[in-house]
């Protein structure tokens, strides 16, 4: 499965939750990087996907547009999980 940008909607189909996460660090951009980038201190919905490439964790920003490889998937240093929302 090829892995893109994620809306809302398509994340909680895959899950019944929505987590929460404040960015801690939005330094050292990649020169390859185009696309919506964090700001440090601002709150985002959040999907956390196992990045198969990297072999890590990957933190994804819900709604935000990135071009590949990175679309819209961040290092999880950048990031602090504050809440997980269920939709039930």
């Amino acid at each position: 499965m090829e892995v893109t940008n994620h809306t809302l909607a398509e994340a909680t189909t895959t899950a019944p939750f929505i987590d929460y996460a404040v960015c801690v660090d939005d330094g050292n951009r990649p020169a390859k990087h185009v696309g919506d980038w964090p700001t440090e201190g601002q709150v985002y919905a959040v999907r956390v996907t196992e990045g198969k490439a990297e072999g890590s964790d990957l933190v994804h920003v819900l709604g935000f547009q990135g071009e590949a490889p990175y679309f819209n998937a961040f290092a999880p240093h950048r990031f602090e999980i504050i809440e997980r929302v269920w939709l039930n």
